[in-house]
């Protein structure tokens, strides 16, 4: 049936392209301009539409559901400053290399610099955090103008979730009428029917390969591997995320052991059982270890993924003279304290594949992995057994070495995971916790956090999109200001129905302050940098139809208010719908136990 006007037959060709190219959701937000795409994606039967009214917690979403997948989630917002919303998104996106794919309504050009309302300049309005930016032309009920535009789409969706993957943006502009009202004579009935219904399939079918080494090189880095002491350090992972059985073989080929960030798909998992996988370095390694006559450091380091969250990891590495090689597929730069020595461009799953076939019989000795697998067991024996110490005596309810540390709530809800799990981290110091404190484990966890420009922004929706693409249990692990920035994004637990378990530490205020010099300055530390806001969030449980319930943890010594958190997570994991468990804390006490915690953990690693 021809489309009843040159809007409606645009708008559904560009849907039914994406369709067709295997997009099978989208994100919508409701407006007036974009009316003829959102018609379209309404009324496609192979496209599940996600209603969001708040187009910044959309567009995380729509982030959240392909950091999930590795695969592009399409965003269709109206005009104005509706479009400009999505830009903290997509600066995420850009930094962490996730496919997003923006399609912003607009005014038809003779409108734009005229003062029409709700017009503003949408071109190039991301500059250059996109991959692929165009302003569509006007519809057109014409062969070739449809013909482009499948090709366009094509080539967009090439490029969100190509090797350098991240934003695209289509700029789309309509006249009215807007709704699918007929217009005699818009669209010629003898339309060329392959250019309005397209082929069988995408209209321009995409065959996306991966970069690899030549063997030359690839022979030439497996000599440069070839040490008595390496190390593969696995940072945040990209979408779709680090291959970890090809990690383990690498490591199993070369003997070296594996340093995994939470959030580089390697830390958790069935491999664990076989792979030496340490995660409990960031309480024991320093730049000032490099240098401890007691303690060996690697002579190679092959470096997957972004730069690891650990800032003393990252030190310790620029301290050590070994050579360092930084696997990306881009061949972008991504060590920020420049001292690695190689650039590889490669995909880094395959190469840890190829390598582990050409590397065979291992030559690191067993006493350099014993050295890192007994440094993991200390700290992780040292926080176990911190966690079971008796109350504090009375006359000292809380002294701030034993306080509940932040970092439990991390530990503890890292072991009371279900399996399978997606556990989704706010920046700030969750993510910091999560590292410290999570133990390697075999229990299927996909870890997830926005590490890219590492906001507070955005970290609910973002949980929530990725919640939405699988049906793994999930899990926020969320700050108090991250919470409040976007409680907006609880919407979505009942309007794209996910379920989750969200854990709001509240320490009323940047906590994660107490670990720069400005402390020492009050004021004005307390009113400008944390910023105590008073606020009980109890009311968003009734607002949003959640369960809501508490754990004061400052009234209490460490191991009680531990094992309520426990009981309260246990409680909730367990149960249907949606909920939330609230941790007071106090953040100073809280940091004054970590560096307690730390220097226990470096004294027993050094034999002191």
């Amino acid at each position: 049936m021809t489309a009843p006007n040159r809007n409606t037959l645009w708008a559904r060709a560009l849907v039914d392209e994406l369709a067709a190219a295997g997009v099978d959701a989208v994100v919508v937000s409701p407006g007036s301009r974009s009316t003829p795409l959102t018609m379209a994606a309404a009324r496609h039967e192979d496209v599940h539409v996600f209603s969001q009214l708040d187009e910044r917690s959309a567009a995380f979403f729509a982030l959240g559901r392909a950091r999930r997948t590795g695969e592009v989630t399409p965003l269709i917002c109206t005009s104005g400053t509706a479009a400009a919303n999505y830009h903290p998104a997509v600066v995420e996106a850009n930094q962490s290399r996730v496919p997003l794919l923006c399609l912003t309504a607009d005014r038809p050009p003779e409108l734009r610099d005229s003062g029409a309302n709700q017009t503003i300049d949408q071109e190039k309005l991301f500059g250059d955090a996109v991959r692929f930016y165009k302003d569509l032309p006007e519809p057109a009920a014409d062969d070739r103008k449809l013909r482009s535009l499948r090709t366009t789409v094509a080539g967009a969706l090439a490029a969100a979730e190509g090797a350098d993957a991240g934003p695209v943006h289509l700029n789309v502009p309509f006249s009215k009428p807007l709704e699918p009202t007929r217009v005699p004579g818009d669209v010629p009935e003898d339309l060329a029917s392959e250019a309005e219904h397209g082929r069988d399939g995408a209209y321009v079918s995409r065959n996306a390969g991966v970069p690899e080494l030549d063997d030359r090189s690839l022979r030439e880095l497996a000599r440069g591997l070839d040490v008595d002491r390496g190390l593969i350090v696995a940072g945040p992972a990209d979408p779709p995320g680090l291959d970890p059985e090809a990690v383990t073989a690498l490591s199993h080929a070369t003997g070296f052991p594996i340093l995994a960030d939470p959030l580089s798909g390697v830390r958790f998992g069935g491999h664990t059982r076989v792979a030496p996988v340490i995660g409990g370095y960031d309480a024991y390694l320093s730049a000032d270890v490099a240098e401890d006559d007691d303690w060996a450091d690697p002579e190679a380091v092959l470096r997957l993924g972004a730069s690891p969250t650990s800032k003393r990891l990252r030190k310790y590495l620029a301290a050590t003279d070994a050579r360092q090689y930084v696997v990306d597929p881009t061949g972008r730069w991504r060590e920020a304290e420049f001292a690695a020595t190689d650039l590889v461009v490669a995909e880094p799953s395959r190469l840890c594949g190829r390598l582990s076939q050409l590397v065979a019989g291992g030559s690191s000795s067993g006493a350099w992995q014993r050295q890192w697998t007994d440094a993991d067991e200390v700290a992780f024996d040292v926080l176990e057994e911190s966690a079971k110490a008796e109350e504090a005596p009375e006359e000292a309810p809380f002294p701030e070495e034993g306080a509940f540390p932040e970092g439990r709530v991390l530990q503890t809800v890292a072991e009371e995971l279900p399996d399978p799990a997606t556990l989704f981290v706010s920046n700030s110091m969750p993510v910091r916790d999560l590292d410290r404190f999570a133990a390697p484990s075999t229990t299927s966890v996909t870890a997830l956090g926005n590490r890219g420009a590492s906001g507070i922004d955005g970290i609910t929706s973002t949980a929530l999109g990725a919640g939405s693409a699988t049906t793994d249990d999930l899990t926020l692990v969320t700050g108090d200001l991250a919470y409040y920035h976007d409680m907006n994004g609880l919407l979505a637990l009942d309007r794209c129905d996910v379920d989750a378990t969200i854990v709001l530490i509240n320490n009323d205020g940047g906590g994660i302050f107490h670990k720069l010099p400005v402390e020492e300055f009050e004021p004005p530390f307390t009113e400008q940098f944390k910023t105590p806001h008073g606020l009980d969030f109890e009311p968003t449980g009734e607002l949003y139809d959640i369960d809501f319930t508490r754990v004061d943890a400052r009234e209490q010594a460490d191991p009680a208010a531990t094992q309520e958190l426990r009981e309260r997570y246990r409680e909730a994991r367990d149960s249907e719908g949606s909920h939330v468990i609230e941790v007071l804390t106090d953040a100073e006490a809280s940091h004054r136990t970590r560096e307690a915690l730390r220097d226990e953990v470096v004294d027993h690693v050094r034999g002191e």
